[in-house]
């Protein structure tokens, strides 16, 4: 199995995740997908919100650099993870079930595999 795809069936094999996506965070082009990634959007959406949301904070005056993204429906939270690399970022989204995921461990585990993702 490829590298790839073997760590994003770990992401997925996570409680809670339903589907699992690796995106250009400039492009948008998606590299691999797992499970029940639809429910992200595609890959041009997820790096036009990050960059979106990542203008507006810088604008109301945050520092720092964006980290991760939670948006929260009804059913699901949406998890975007910024993975740094060399050259463009590439972004970790999740997708979870509400009523089978503990949020901050959700967050806790996605942050520690954006860091072994490309490891």
């Amino acid at each position: 199995m490829h590298a790839l795809e073997a760590s994003l069936s770990d992401v997925l094999d996570s409680p809670g995740v339903v589907g699992v996506a690796l995106v250009d965070a400039v492009t948008g082009l998606g590299y691999r997908a797992a499970g029940e990634h639809r429910l992200l959007g595609t890959g041009a959406e997820l790096a036009e919100l990050t960059n979106l949301i990542s203008e507006q904070l810088c604008e109301a005056g945050a520092e720092g650099e964006l980290e991760s993204l939670v948006v929260t429906s009804t059913r699901h939270h949406h998890v975007v993870q910024l993975v740094p690399r060399q050259g463009d970022p590439l972004l970790l989204a999740t997708v979870l079930d509400r009523e089978r995921t503990n949020l901050a461990l959700a967050l806790r585990q996605s942050a520690d595999r954006a860091q072994d993702l490309l490891a």
